[in-house]
């Protein structure tokens, strides 16, 4: 069922596209044209004058020569001598060498990274995941619950100040009043 309707859906987009190419000329003859006729008429035609002409047949078989030829790394293959690719080797000893040491050095890790702890390590994302999840949340309660401690410090020094200031003025009018009696005050 369902290659049937890529089939009816292929066919219809045929017939958009042949109706784009050919617009009336192709129904005002009272029949239609269809494209991929043409194109295998022209395919056709044209194997035919390939085959009958000597030229053409020596030039495909020469296609694969001449895509080499074609290949921008042809003309570094003719250009650069086997010396100087030796040198170019040679130049880069210390980098290959460091890189092939490396190379062993993972494949004697290999194991490790085939342990099963690597192989869990998306089910441990995803854990993780919620715990991040779960410590951006407390990080914003703490924030919040922050912000609240400070403002209650704010108030908490406020009313220090002002019960200070108040005593201090209490203090000053009873040195005043002791004063003007006579009193000495206690040290």
């Amino acid at each position: 069922m369902d290659k049937k309707l890529e089939a009816d859906n292929l066919e219809m987009r045929i017939e958009a596209l042949e109706s784009r190419i050919y617009g009336d000329r192709g129904r005002r003859s009272g029949k239609t044209v269809k494209c991929a006729e043409s194109l295998s008429r022209i395919q056709a035609g044209l194997s035919n004058t390939a085959n009958k002409r000597e030229r053409v047949k020596i030039l495909h078989k020469k296609i694969e020569d001449l895509l080499k030829y074609l290949d921008p790394q042809f003309t570094d293959h003719i250009t650069v001598p086997d010396t100087m690719k030796l040198e170019f080797i040679l130049a880069e000893e210390e980098f290959l060498l460091s890189q092939a040491a490396l190379l062993v050095q993972v494949s004697s890790l290999q194991p490790l990274l085939d342990s099963t702890y690597i192989r869990d390590v998306p089910e441990h994302a995803t854990k993780l995941q919620r715990l991040s999840q779960i410590h951006i949340r407390e990080q914003d309660q703490m924030e919040t619950q922050s912000q609240e401690v400070k403002k209650v410090f704010e108030e908490y020094n406020k009313m220090m100040f002002l019960l200070s200031k108040q005593f201090t003025q209490w203090d000053e009018t009873l040195r005043k009043l002791e004063e003007a009696k006579g009193i000495r005050p206690v040290e």
